[in-house]
């Protein structure tokens, strides 16, 4: 199952569009605002979704709700493709979501089962970060393809389409799955019996709630993933400014040049997250103490933001990039850390339900993030506005520090 678990994240990371996705808004001709717009629309769509379809998985199947989600995403990336509205682009936002909804937790949740099922459940840090640096493996090879499409084609729409293929892959690759990592609740359901099923679900999901040590857990691991959502794409415009400073490959258009540059500057950054996620394990080894590796990064996370905005805004773009480049590493060294650490204060039985409330809450801080990250954008400047969201995060992290 290892190397299934693996190819999901592969084939689930071959976003080709993702690369791009900011300048692809940006030459539709939207503000930052507009997008920050679109992207809090995503966040909330998930944010609706994220614990009915949660409650889905565990109450009707797992495997079911990850086939749902590959199919939504296929949806939304024919909308992409054939249309340029606002509107339009609002729709396909929310299929995306719809995708994700489905997906987020649920699949953690299946590899918690197995290594539950296989009494492995104490690698779970080890293992899930392993299969992780497969996710990364597949979006380094995504910067490389889809720069290389973007500069044969000349132009980003395409790759929206050419995305459908690993996503047909994976669809076949999830209809694999064994029965048994549907979990526990599959076994129990009956004829006449799945609304019981439902109400016993949510039940436990309401007594989760209880748990403030879990809550803050879930915060935690939330605000940060929240923030690296509302920055991350911002770096495809200090590559775009950076490719078109540099004195080579004149003889290129500009969208050719920012091609090169981001497909070669994605890719060594998804190496680096593969290997950091593959051995985030062993910071927690060397810290000794897991709360303490948990908060250490999220402070962390929050001043290379701001420094990343300050280099960025005094035209540093080398330094700046660099930042931006440590902040997908350490948000690949603090996804396994949060994930271990939230999986043992949630029951097996809602494993995708807990897992799913912590997304959740990722995806409602985010929406907030990354509309003001757009406001600020227009109003200030993407410097001044990465300062602004790596404060707001320096401010909170301190009320939501974990315990071992």
């Amino acid at each position: 199952m290892f190397y299934k678990f693996a190819a999901y994240g592969f084939l689930k990371n071959l976003r080709l569009f993702e690369p791009f996705i900011l300048l692809f808004f940006v030459e539709a001709g939207l503000s930052y605002t507009e997008i920050g717009l679109l992207m809090a629309i995503k966040q909330i769509s998930v944010y609706i979704l994220e614990i009915p379809t949660g409650v889905y998985a565990d109450a009707m199947g797992r495997r079911k709700s990850m086939l749902m989600s590959m199919g939504s995403y296929m949806i939304s990336f024919i909308i992409f493709f054939l249309f340029s509205s606002f509107w339009l682009f609002a729709l396909a936002m929310v299929l995306y979501a719809m995708g994700d909804a489905y997906r987020t937790g649920t699949h953690k949740a299946m590899i918690l089962e197995y290594l539950k099922i296989n009494n492995i459940a104490h690698k779970k840090v080890e293992y899930y970060g392993a299969t992780r640096s497969y996710s990364q493996l597949g979006s380094a090879m995504n910067a490389l393809l889809a720069g290389f499409i973007v500069f044969y084609t000349g132009n980003y729409r395409d790759i929206f389409i050419i995305t459908i293929l690993p996503y047909i892959f994976n669809f076949i690759n999830l209809a694999t799955y064994p029965k048994e990592l549907d979990g526990e609740i599959l076994k129990e359901i009956g004829k006449g019996r799945i609304l019981r099923q439902f109400k016993n679900t949510l039940r436990d999901f309401k007594e989760m709630f209880k748990d403030k040590i879990a809550l803050k857990a879930i915060l935690n691991s939330s605000l940060f993933s929240a923030s690296y959502e509302a920055v991350k794409d911002y770096l495809q415009v200090v590559l775009e400014t950076f490719a078109l400073s540099l004195p080579i490959l004149l003889f290129l258009s500009g969208d050719k040049r920012t091609a090169v540059v981001i497909g070669i500057v994605y890719f060594f950054i998804y190496l680096m997250t593969s290997y950091a996620s593959r051995n985030s394990y062993k910071i927690v080894n060397r810290v000794g103490n897991l709360g303490k590796a948990i908060n250490t990064t999220l402070i962390l996370g929050a001043l290379i933001i701001i420094l990343t905005g300050v280099f960025y805004h005094i035209n540093w773009l080398v330094l700046s990039i660099i930042l931006f480049l440590l902040i997908y590493v350490l948000h690949n060294i603090r996804r396994p850390m949060n994930v271990g650490y939230i999986a043992d204060r949630i029951k097996s039985r809602v494993m995708a339900s807990g897992l799913s409330v912590e997304s959740q809450t990722k995806t409602f801080m985010g929406a907030a993030l990354a509309f003001l990250m757009g406001f600020f954008a227009d109003l200030f400047g993407i410097g001044a506005a990465l300062v602004i969201i790596g404060f707001i995060v320096l401010t909170l992290a301190p009320t939501l520090f974990v315990k071992e």
